[in-house]
């Protein structure tokens, strides 16, 4: 079965299935594997604790956060490579990450991963 091509700049539901959504930027599976999403979340989402497996080598991440929401929307995860308030470097395949049930306001997150050999 031949595979759906990504949809480039339309909000889709995030793979969590918790009410967050994503865009797809960009993606590339060339030399260096990586994607860049944009990601929104209102009241009443989150994610829940995970890991993001990859296949083969280093996965790594880095979120910038765009905008905070006003109560809630932390991100958690069990240990980070750089971290202030608004940017979260980190690997999603070897540590666990979450980000907790936002409250009130909004949270939006641009967000570049990218896997290396």
């Amino acid at each position: 079965m031949p595979r759906t091509p990504p949809k480039f700049f339309y909000w889709q539901t995030g793979r969590q299935q918790t009410g967050y959504q994503k865009m797809l930027l960009a993606r590339a599976s060339g030399l260096i594997k990586f994607d860049m999403y944009l990601l929104k979340f209102y009241e009443g989402h989150e994610i829940p604790p995970h890991k993001d497996t990859v296949e083969v080598g280093r996965h790594f991440r880095l979120n910038i956060i765009l905008k905070h929401p006003t109560l809630g929307g932390d991100f958690k995860c069990e240990k980070t490579l750089f971290e202030t308030r608004s940017i979260k470097f980190f690997r999603p395949d070897i540590c666990e990450h979450s980000v907790i049930e936002i409250i009130h306001g909004k949270r939006y997150v641009f967000s570049l991963g990218w896997v290396r050999s």
